[in-house]
């Protein structure tokens, strides 16, 4: 078995036995370092013909010590996996910079060097593994951006498809151990990425374990595109996920009852990544890292988790925090679900006798 393979065979094992930590918000920590234009444009890109400030994820080419020391800020803290620096490495999303044709190159050092750092911090006892991130895009698959033609749509299914698989493959290849499609408001853009590993797996003889993680838009309780949490999961639970949850989206407080709705259907692992709270009239995460590790201790003791991180506004602290609320907690069980047809719109429907 290859080391991936051995990797990916230590992982499985190790969700059986407890509660896996992922890391928190990449964007928080590089917002800490407030850079400027020219940080952002290194010496590489400093003739390049549109701003770059902003494009968090250019980082791995022109700031790559700094995202790596990241990385091990979060490992150092108690994650079990971090995740790679390629949340808008699309070609969707890189088009606002100019940059699509550095999309490959951008995927795979993302990867690197996620994995160089966690590879520094991996012992015999507690072993560190790499998710390369898929978000969503900036455009909808769903929903037409334009109200006047409700008809209309931004991208479509096969433009998503090629896009996901491009960063895909660069995931891959820079060493990631699981896939993370995360931040998910529309559920087709999920099914491009759903279907561009599934195609890529089966041409690389290979299959990662993949998390699908959607996000809340609001106290509605349902994602952008309108499902709620239990049709989220019936939409993708063909693609048999590794680990289905929830990410950003609210605060902790307030995403409980929509992780619990999960963790009563899914037969999958249970993933939660929530925000450091709601932001303020400034935009600011002031939750603390004592009062995130709280909730989510407790949803932890509740049985409702597998793996448990932070998204916007968490830091190290958070992360080291939640790592402690969690050490010892047994890990959810899946569910054993009856065979029986289920269907989902916005809404959930299971076909009874």
């Amino acid at each position: 078995m290859s080391k991936q393979g051995d990797r990916i065979a230590a992982l499985k094992a190790i969700t059986t036995e407890r509660i896996l930590v992922l890391d928190g918000a990449m964007g928080t920590m590089i917002q800490a370092h407030d850079l400027d234009e020219t940080g952002f444009r290194g010496a590489r890109f400093v003739d390049h013909p549109c701003d770059l400030k902003g494009d968090n994820d250019l980082l791995v080419l022109t700031q790559p010590a700094l995202i790596e020391a990241i990385h091990r800020d979060f490992l150092a803290a108690g994650a079990d996996i971090v995740t790679a620096n390629s949340f808008n490495t699309s070609s969707i999303s890189q088009a606002d910079y100019k940059l699509e044709s550095n999309v490959a190159e951008m995927a795979h050092e993302a990867a690197r060097l996620a994995r160089v750092a966690a590879d520094a911090m991996t012992t015999a006892v507690k072993p560190r593994f790499v998710a390369g991130a898929l978000g969503p895009t900036n455009k909808t698959c769903s929903i037409s951006p334009d109200v006047s033609s409700p008809g209309f749509r931004a991208v479509n299914f096969d433009d998503l498809r090629l896009a996901y698989r491009d960063v895909a493959i660069g995931l891959i290849e820079g060493g990631s151990d699981l896939i993370l499609i995360e931040t998910v408001f529309d559920t087709l853009n999920a099914k491009a990425a759903l279907f561009a590993l599934d195609e890529l797996f089966d041409e690389m003889a290979l299959r990662l374990p993949v998390i699908v993680s959607a996000t809340i838009s609001d106290r509605s309780g349902r994602t952008l595109s309108g499902q709620t949490p239990e049709a989220f999961y019936i939409s993708v639970n063909h693609a048999e996920p590794f680990a289905v949850g929830l990410n950003c989206s609210l605060g902790a407080d307030q995403l409980r009852p929509y992780v619990a709705a999960l963790a009563d259907i899914a037969d999958c692992l249970i993933s939660a990544y929530p925000n450091a709270g709601l932001p303020d009239a400034l935009g600011e995460y002031t939750e603390t890292p004592e009062e995130t590790a709280a909730h989510l201790g407790e949803w932890a003791r509740a049985g409702l988790l597998n793996l448990v991180g932070g998204c916007c506004g968490t830091t190290p602290a958070h992360i080291r925090a939640i790592a402690e609320a969690v050490e010892g907690v047994p890990p959810r069980r899946p569910v054993t679900r009856a065979p029986r047809l289920w269907l989902s719109g916005l809404e959930p429907l299971e076909v009874r006798p």
